[in-house]
């Protein structure tokens, strides 16, 4: 184990997260806002530790798969627990286990908060509210992979820490050298944030709430500063942000081929059946909430509103502009199981992955064909390429630990008592990155009422969904930390 990478890469994180706290002092100072005191203290205190942690250089510069996966969970840990400083030393969240929520909750895109809803959560400091939503920007793509844009840390290791930061189940390079991919995706994501920045100021959207918003769809965390999220903006805004929610949930690997002109690549299977499914549950739910008497919508109210939330769920943003926590019981199951199927690999969503539930359903068909045909020799393939068993094997041992990580954090949640579709919904909403769930943490509810160890346990969900489990739980190996 390379402790020297490990260390030196931790410091070029916390520097780096020194430079973001830029975002919301210079909110602070326009705005002229104390808040901004505890930012500053925050930045210093992360520039700090950050220049001792690369004073040192290592003798040794590999990093392999076991430092990657370390590094990596490490560097979205030290980060959570250093970004939720300005939060706890302003005294806005007096807990610093709240303070952590929150921050981990930014970082990971999920947008599940313990601040109330309504006046309270618009009465946050400005900067405060800057940096909740710049949070999710910052952890959408990961910051690992931003860091490496900048720095060539390890040569060759890099593509260890990609692999283990990104979604999905198979990442690799877009062009030869990482640092080149690196920034080739961030370019990327910047010029989609900033289009849709440019749309809502077409809306009519202040720069402060354009900037709010166009950070939290690009994470795809969903962080509102209005207390009825998106509810109260006019159709042209709700549709613009329904759409880029949509934009951001695709493999942005696919936008790259589209650039090069490679549309047929770009459209690939995982794309055409994630948009199949977005087109199928706003059908299904538009219908149902239009049909169901004691609703009173308009078919095309419906059919927005459905779309809207089709897409806040299914790109685990979170941002709602109804409260579907009272549409029919057959509107809430579709999005509940949208919540496990997410984004695409690639995205800045969460969730399971198109791609891995297209694989599993393909395992499953080819399973029933062998009991039928015992000799038969077939692989699984996506588009033409068939998949190695290496790859199977990983998307069913990701399976399994989902369910193990899910079902012992739903037992530990239970504890405190509440009823099954809070507990349940609560586990979802964190372990996949969505944000609400129903009950008492649907859109109009927050986490804020669980203890401070229920907390502690959506924390640990929050970040082993974002980091697809297996980095998280390689911190927990002892042979993981053995020379």
């Amino acid at each position: 184990m390379n402790f020297a990478m490990i260390r030196r890469t931790l410091g070029f994180m916390l520097l780096f997260l020194a430079i973001f706290l830029l975002v919301p002092l210079v909110t602070s100072l326009i705005y002229w806002e104390k808040a901004g005191l505890s930012v500053l203290i925050a930045a210093l205190l992360a520039g700090g530790v950050g220049w001792l942690c690369i004073l040192k250089k290592p003798k040794k510069r590999e990093i392999y798969a076991r430092e990657g996966f370390v590094i990596v969970a490490l560097c979205w840990i030290v980060l959570s627990l250093f970004g939720a400083l300005p939060f706890w030393l302003s005294g806005e969240i007096p807990s610093y286990v709240d303070a952590l929520f929150e921050t981990v909750s930014g970082f990971t895109t999920t947008g599940a908060t313990i601040l109330p809803t309504g006046e309270a959560l618009e009465a946050l400091p400005k900067c405060l509210l800057m940096w909740r939503s710049f949070t999710h920007w910052v952890g959408g793509m990961g910051v690992l992979v931003f860091v490496m844009a900048f720095l060539p840390l390890s040569g060759a290791g890099n593509l260890h820490m990609m692999r283990a930061e990104s979604t999905g189940a198979d990442v690799g390079k877009i062009v030869p050298k990482m640092r080149q991919t690196a920034k080739i995706l961030y370019l990327i994501y910047a010029a989609m944030t900033t289009a849709q920045f440019l749309l809502l100021l077409c809306g009519g959207m202040s720069v402060f709430e354009a900037l709010n918003t166009a950070f939290s769809t690009a994470g795809t965390g969903g962080f509102g500063f209005k207390g009825d999220s998106m509810a109260s903006y006019n159709s042209y805004l709700q549709i613009v942000t329904t759409v880029f929610m949509l934009l951001f949930s695709i493999n942005f690997n696919s936008y790259f081929l589209l650039l090069r002109g490679k549309c047929k690549d770009a459209f690939n299977a995982e794309v055409r059946t994630f948009l199949l499914i977005v087109l199928g549950a706003i059908l299904l739910i538009s219908l149902n909430i239009f049909l169901t008497e004691g609703y009173g919508y308009g078919f095309a109210e419906a059919l927005k509103d459905a779309a809207f939330s089709v897409a806040s769920v299914i790109s685990t943003t979170g941002f709602v502009t109804e409260d579907f926590n009272l549409w029919p019981t057959l509107s809430k199951t579709v999005l509940v199981v949208l919540m496990f199927i997410g984004a695409c690999a690639g995205s800045t969503g969460g969730g399971i992955k198109v791609s891995r539930i297209m694989v599993l359903c393909k395992g499953g068909i080819y399973e029933v064909g062998r009991m039928i045909h015992p000799k038969q020799v077939k692989k699984i393939a996506i588009d033409g390429r068939k998949l190695e068993h290496e790859v199977v094997r990983s998307i069913n041992a990701y399976l399994v630990a989902f369910i193990l990580v899910y079902v012992i954090s739903l037992l530990l949640i239970s504890l405190e008592g509440y009823d099954l579709v809070t507990s349940f919904t609560a586990v979802a909403a964190t372990v996949n990155n969505v944000g609400p769930g129903l009950g008492a943490v649907g859109p109009s509810g927050n986490f804020a009422f669980f203890n401070d160890f229920s907390k502690l346990v959506l924390v640990f969900d929050m970040l082993a969904g974002r980091l697809e489990i297996f980095p998280i739980l390689i911190l927990f190996s002892p042979r993981t930390w053995k020379k």
